[in-house]
């Protein structure tokens, strides 16, 4: 399996990212932003620094971090669509096909009404996606429709398309609340894969669920992250594990381990595949 990392986690100089990925020896990215600018605004020059700078570090783009769908439900779609273009073309520009997307924010009940909004504007998505040949790789997240396991997997079988994907986050998972769910929704959501986040949270120990954002290294805490790599080695997963750690902070649309916490971040993933039997590729 390929290890990627987002490297605006570590620094937001771009070239610093890619020296504190390539000192750890990874050598794919997730480009979320650079120079403290959202990949969604990149201009021209930015986009040919940036490749030029990946090709002097011979570090790949293996994804854009996009906050496409991190938006309220009712807004008008033709926003995203928009947006969805411009990072198309920063996707192939840089060399990829990956776009990772959310399910919108809902107005108000997470109930059988918000879920058919978010599959419509999804599939409004996905047919941009099919036109430009990108694929869309669906952040399950707290908050946003496809929060829990059931709702992420309504998505999913509401637009079967080879464009539209799953991205499994375990540390997400965690902070919905949803215990074991490797265990519990392997079976029918790894399908659907396309994509795998690694960072790991523990779930809430107090009345207050005041633990509930706690994040930590994989295999910290209880996002089944080992049971998680083993289900992915058996079905025969060979494809990104991107390290999105949030050890420090994390934000609306944007997350900081620094360099420290992401070379533990680092550690623990490749400990964890080792244990696992997991050639890293």
């Amino acid at each position: 399996m390929i290890i990627s990392a987002f490297g605006d986690e570590t620094a937001s100089d771009f070239e610093e990212q890619l020296r504190i990925l390539t000192d750890l020896h990874i050598r794919h990215i997730d480009v979320r932003a650079a120079w403290e600018v959202n990949c969604s605004l990149f201009t021209d020059q930015h986009i040919a620094r940036i490749g030029s700078l990946c090709q002097a570090y011979a570090v790949q783009v293996a994804c854009m971090g996009s906050p496409i769908g991190k938006s309220p439900i009712d807004a008008d779609i033709a926003i995203e669509s928009e947006r969805l273009k411009v990072i198309g073309a920063t996707a192939r520009a840089l060399g990829t096909r990956n776009i990772r997307i959310f399910s919108f924010y809902p107005s108000g009940a997470h109930d059988s009404a918000a879920l058919q909004q978010s599959i419509d504007r999804l599939g409004d998505l996905t047919e941009i996606a099919a036109e430009q040949d990108l694929q869309l790789l669906l952040e399950n997240e707290k908050g946003v429709v496809g929060d829990l396991p059931e709702r992420c997997l309504a998505l999913m079988q509401a637009i079967e398309s080879p464009h539209f994907r799953f991205i499994w986050d375990p540390a997400n998972f965690v902070q919905c609340g949803a215990a074991r769910h490797v265990d519990q929704w392997w079976d029918v959501l790894h399908p659907y894969i396309g994509y795998i986040h690694i960072k790991d949270a523990k779930l809430p120990r107090s009345a207050d669920g005041e633990e509930r954002s706690q994040v930590t290294v994989a295999g910290g805490g209880d996002g089944q992250v080992a049971q998680l790599l083993a289900r992915l080695r058996d079905w025969g997963y060979a494809d990104v594990l991107s390290l999105e750690p949030h050890l420090l902070e994390a934000k609306h649309s944007s997350g900081f381990s620094g360099t420290e916490g992401m070379a533990m971040a680092v550690a623990a993933l490749r400990e964890l595949m080792r244990e696992a039997g997991i050639a890293e590729g």
